[in-house]
């Protein structure tokens, strides 16, 4: 299916790792491998749209489940969609909203026609069933979105992996049908969601029954949940064998260092997480040698920036000492600071990640960086 709101491009390739421009129609240009800033709310923690911009970021993320239930669909539809109502330009990715509803509400419940849950705001109930799902991500005007699925947890026994498949298929399914039906298609690009925990067998039998739909991309969920570190890298390696090369892959909810370089080398595009923005709020911060406690008895009279080798204006103005100061004071500029210097240097490393593959040097830029990593 080739739509004209989506398209995606290989511009280099090194084995299963690729360095590619994923195109939307709205004009804007997004180059892969990408990390997603998460806007949870429509907003990224601690940081303004300004901030995003300055730094480059093309995409971001934002969660379904948290803005149909605050500020709720009134408003945003008033607004005309969540990126004229959080004043952001760029590109905006939602996720259906069904693993917040699984992971934030001890009454939900799978049904075959869809997820009940109650809100863990006012305990109301609601559903979200593939039609609802895609309803709403309309209203929300986000480029690219979501299908319903099941994301069964970890570990999980095969009868449990095997109706969340059966579930995540007849939703993806029904799901396209609405999507077309509906002419959402025409504004909105879906992908297809994979499952199958790290069984193998299922990982691949979903990625061949997503495959077949001919989606503008796919995502793979139910990883970095848990997992061990091999079994994590060989249900990826399935779903890059069984799924379209020609298309994107998002790999759901996945942001360290290590998880990244190993996702790309298994041929994934997009990646999101809350964890360098949650991270930054905790005090700790990413650097060229590692990670670094920002407040660490050791550094408080460090007149150092966080990282020599960073161009952040954090790095450029502040110090370590000051910031320490800040995270042990509760200074709301604690988290900005952090924040700001956490997202910068994850568009760097991505940004120095995809030109590896572009000059065929991906092999030793991985090796250096997990090697500086592992120990996290």
């Amino acid at each position: 299916m080739n739509e004209n709101h989506l398209t995606f491009s290989i511009k280099k390739k090194v084995n299963s790792a690729r360095a590619g421009i994923l195109k939307l129609k709205n004009g804007i240009e997004v180059k892969t491998p990408v990390f997603m800033p998460v806007g949870t709310a429509a907003s990224v923690k601690a940081v303004s749209q300004n901030d995003i911009e300055k730094i480059g970021y093309k995409i971001i993320l934002a969660n379904t489940y948290h803005i149909y239930l605050r500020p709720g669909l009134e408003i945003i539809e008033k607004f005309g969609g969540v990126k004229k109502f959080m004043s952001w330009e760029g590109a905006l990715l939602t996720d259906s909203g069904g693993y917040q509803a699984f992971s934030l509400s001890e009454f939900t419940k799978y049904k075959d026609h869809g997820v009940e849950f109650k809100s863990h705001l006012d305990g109301s109930s609601h559903l979200f069933s593939p039609e609802k799902v895609l309803d709403i991500q309309h209203i929300l005007g986000s480029d690219i979105v979501m299908p319903i699925d099941d994301c069964a947890p970890y570990p999980a026994d095969e009868k449990r992996l095997k109706d969340s498949l059966k579930r995540t298929h007849d939703w993806l399914k029904e799901s396209k049908e609405i999507w077309l039906e509906k002419k959402y298609n025409e504004n909105q690009a879906l992908f297809g969601i994979v499952q199958g925990g790290v069984n193998l067998k299922l990982r691949k039998e979903s990625s061949q029954f997503a495959a077949e739909l001919d989606l503008p991309g796919y995502a793979l969920g139910g990883l970095s949940v848990g997992e061990k570190n091999n079994e994590f890298i060989e249900a990826m390696a399935v779903c890059d064998e069984h799924l379209p090369v020609e298309k994107p892959r998002y790999l759901m909810g996945v942001g360290s260092i290590p998880e990244i370089l190993n996702a790309v080398y298994n041929g994934i595009d997009m990646m999101d997480c809350v964890l360098p923005t949650r991270n930054a709020r905790n005090g700790q911060v990413f650097t060229s040698k590692g990670k670094l406690n920002l407040r660490n008895e050791k550094i408080k009279f460090s007149d150092e920036p966080i990282d020599k080798e960073c161009l952040c204006m954090v790095c450029k103005k502040y110090s370590l000492g000051y910031i320490r100061h800040l995270h042990k004071s509760k200074e709301l500029l604690a988290y900005h600071l952090s924040t700001y210097h956490n997202l910068y240097f994850m568009f760097q490393f991505m940004k120095n990640l995809r030109e590896s593959i572009i000059n065929d040097t991906f092999e030793d830029y991985r090796k250096k960086w997990i090697g500086i990593f592992k120990a996290y």
